[in-house]
């Protein structure tokens, strides 16, 4: 009979603990278990608050959040899409009104809700309402 300390789940909840980025991935599991299995406790990770997902295949670890005690995001969403575009080796640069706000040739402060890859990005990546945009980079 298997221990309590040898199941998925907790593999991969100190998996979790033990990594130092925020941005976790689906297939940073797949070496633990088969692919339905690792998204069943995935899910039930989200649940239980460790967890936020923003993505397809995308996670976050959570933090709780002092005004409700909800899970959060520990960073802002901008950063975090940015690590999670590298770690899926997208790469990205700078947005066509972050190059014109850059060169003074508008006041306009961007919004940090678009962000620029240089390869084809299809997912829906967002949290509480709010979604990320993305445009070609130069």
């Amino acid at each position: 009979m298997k221990k309590l300390q040898d199941t998925l789940l907790s593999k991969m909840s100190k998996r979790i603990v033990r990594k130092r980025n925020d941005v976790i991935l689906r297939q940073d599991f797949l070496d633990l278990g088969g692919y339905d299995q690792v998204g069943r406790c995935l899910l039930r990770l989200v649940k239980e608050g460790m967890l936020v997902k923003i993505g397809q295949g995308i996670y976050v670890r959570a933090t709780v959040s002092p005004l409700d005690a909800s899970p959060s995001l520990p960073r802002s969403l901008n950063s975090l899409v940015l690590e999670a575009m590298k770690k899926l080796g997208v790469p990205t640069g700078l947005t066509e009104m972050e190059i014109k706000y850059n060169e003074g040739k508008t006041t306009q402060v961007p919004t940090g809700r678009v962000i620029g890859v240089r390869k084809r990005v299809r997912r829906r990546i967002g949290f509480d309402g709010y979604s990320m945009r993305f445009e070609h980079a130069a």
